[in-house]
């Protein structure tokens, strides 16, 4: 009966660890910025899994650096803020970007550079019709 018991702790250890690496344990973030047509936010599991999200560049109204302080710390991301389609100063949503990596500060301000710089572009460049 102990072997049972020990047979069925591991096979139930051995599932949590499956759905651990399939659903959670995020290996690597990517964010791909194209002027002309958006934003695409990838994630890549420890499983090889891929989740990708993509955000129309009509939807974008600004990328930020935001803090926040977690157990006695300062934590800075990158977020994406969206626009209201209803209300053009409005926001609707703030999407935070690199959850799971954490980047340092210095790397989120590159990051940062060349979002804004293509955002520039968006904004100087003749709309067509």
């Amino acid at each position: 009966q102990n072997s049972m018991v020990l047979s069925a702790a591991i096979f139930i250890t051995l599932i949590g660890l499956i759905i651990y690496l399939h659903f959670v344990k995020i290996d690597q973030e990517s964010l791909l910025v194209i002027g002309s047509l958006g934003i695409q936010v990838t994630s890549s599991y420890a499983s090889g899994k891929e989740s990708t999200t993509f955000i129309e560049m009509g939807q974008v109204k600004d990328v930020v650096i935001n803090e926040a302080i977690h157990m006695q710390k300062v934590i800075y991301y990158l977020c994406i803020i969206l626009q209201d389609p209803e209300d053009p100063q409005g926001v609707s949503e703030v999407v935070p970007l690199f959850q799971s990596s954490k980047p340092r500060l210095d790397c989120l301000i590159e990051v940062y550079k060349s979002c804004q710089e293509i955002l520039e572009q968006r904004k100087t460049a003749p709309q067509s019709s």
